[in-house]
């Protein structure tokens, strides 16, 4: 399990509860909204970038000089 993926999800879950405290309104859905694309763009730079590392970690021939 990636820990940055679930410190995402505790920190959306917790605002997301911090906003309904006082009730509802069209703001709360707004801040959940952002919340959700930043969480969901972090997750996947992070996806990305374990997925470059990979693959040059595949490649041969990588510590030689070209």
């Amino acid at each position: 399990m990636d820990v940055k993926k679930v410190e995402r999800e505790v920190e959306d879950k917790s605002r997301e509860l911090g906003r309904e405290l006082d009730g509802h309104d069209v703001g709360d859905d707004i801040g959940n909204a952002g919340d959700e694309i930043r969480k969901d763009l972090g997750n996947t730079g992070d996806d990305l970038r374990r997925g470059v590392d990979d693959v040059t970690d595949d490649e041969p021939f990588k510590d030689e000089p070209r």
